[in-house]
């Protein structure tokens, strides 16, 4: 297809939605009315927890504060909390244009690139001591992916030629150690040498698999955001196979994905992850927007309701998104990334397909997040809302998993959708 046609059909595509979100003055009205509540959230709630309790003096932040709002000055810095800090704030920075989210987010460059940079072998370390010092030096994929994807934003924010250029670096360090030349993917994780590691888990609740949804999800998410700045063939190449591995390989005939795999494809696991359904709903889509490739995106077109669909059947009555289903049993717990990445993914439902059962939907996960998740007296939101309705306070409020990308990103997607209308 040429440019031109490329340029025509976007175009149509897009006139398309804007008639049928006219047709639809109350939809719309609510839209915008979810905009000014997400913008007050972002701005006077998740940030500024953010930037008032997890910056150290020394440049540094934080690793950890637990679900009763205890500073732990001991806990190690994770890469992928830095990482997604850097993402959150120099996406706040380029969207809102507040220079206080700058300054949070080359803080957060500076330790990526002169803490948890490896200068002898290249990638990423896992963790630091808090004096910023080495302390896991394992190369996870998932997490230089998060690297290259606050980098790349960093870039997209500011034009920052350093960011790009180690991202540029980091994407080849993946390609040249990670990705599978017979068999297509990527593997999860190696010794600081790229060698064979015997324990390839991301986290305890993981199977010890040598290929995972999960990593895949956010290498697409970080090459899309890196060919947003950097429009690289290998690069194109890759990202197209990442869509072709989701439609081909991951995505189940039920809708849901497959989360863990062998060496060769091979999938002997029965669990369901609502959250991870819904959010790849529309990172998908977003990925084959980017691309610009009108039959790919015609493709990932009509499988984004149908997986949205599949994610709904973890959705609650009240609003809430349950966290997963492993065989018989389910885990109801609504954790709080779960219920952001459903409201995103319902509204992408309304924004590019027209649904109004989507903007019914994302409301309704909003106004449960008002009500159970978010921490209306000491800021930032609760891990979950246990199943039997009680506020988990018991795991972090801020850490090495527990950031403001989710929530943070949320808000902003809501807020860039609706900026033209």
């Amino acid at each position: 297809m040429s440019a031109r046609r490329l340029f025509d059909y976007i175009c149509e595509k897009q006139d398309n939605i804007m008639k049928k979100a006219q047709k639809n003055p109350a939809e719309l009205f609510a839209a915008q009315a979810l905009k000014a509540q997400v913008k007050k959230e972002l701005t006077e709630n998740i940030l500024p927890y953010w930037t008032s309790r997890m910056c150290r003096e020394d440049g540094s932040f934080h690793g950890r504060i637990d679900g009763t709002e205890n500073l732990d000055r001991t806990a190690p810095l994770g890469n992928i909390m830095t990482s997604r800090i850097l993402w959150t704030f120099a996406s706040a920075y380029r969207i809102l244009g507040d220079e206080k989210y700058l300054d949070i987010a080359l803080r957060a460059k500076d330790l990526l690139l002169n803490k948890f940079n490896d200068s002898e072998f290249g990638g990423t370390y896992w963790a630091l001591n808090p004096d910023g010092t080495p302390l896991d030096t394992k190369k996870q994929i998932y997490a230089i992916a998060f690297t290259i994807y606050g980098l790349a934003e960093l870039n997209r924010a500011t034009g920052d030629g350093q960011a790009l250029e180690y991202a540029i670096k980091l994407f080849n360090s993946i390609e040249d150690h990670s990705f599978d030349k017979v068999k297509d993917g990527y593997f999860e994780a190696f010794t600081r040498e790229w060698n064979v590691i015997e324990d390839m888990r991301l986290s305890d609740k993981d199977a010890n698999e040598s290929k995972t949804m999960n990593t895949h999800l956010h290498v697409l998410e970080a090459y899309t955001c890196l060919y947003r700045v950097w429009k690289n063939p290998l690069l194109e190449e890759r990202l197209r196979g990442l869509i072709g591995i989701f439609e081909t390989r991951i995505l189940g005939p039920d809708g849901h994905l497959k989360l863990f795999f062998d060496d060769d494809w091979n999938c002997s696991y029965d669990i369901v992850s609502y959250g991870h359904d819904i959010e790849a709903s529309w990172l998908i889509h977003e990925a084959a927007l980017v691309l610009g490739d009108a039959q790919v995106l015609e493709r990932i077109a009509a499988l984004v309701p149908r997986i949205a669909a599949a994610a709904g059947e973890g959705f609650t009555p009240e609003g809430g998104m349950i966290y997963e289903k492993k065989g018989a049993e389910t885990d109801g717990d609504r954790h709080w990334w779960v219920q952001a990445e459903t409201v995103v993914g319902y509204f992408n439902l309304w924004d590019h397909f027209g649904s109004s059962e989507g903007m019914e939907n994302a409301l309704m996960s909003w106004e449960f997040i008002k009500s159970s998740i978010i921490d209306h007296e000491h800021g930032e939101w609760f891990w979950s809302l246990r199943s039997d309705g009680t506020v988990n306070r018991e795991d972090d409020k801020a850490g090495f998993w527990k950031c403001p990308y989710h929530n943070g990103r949320m808000c902003m997607e809501i807020i860039e959708r609706l900026k033209n209308q």
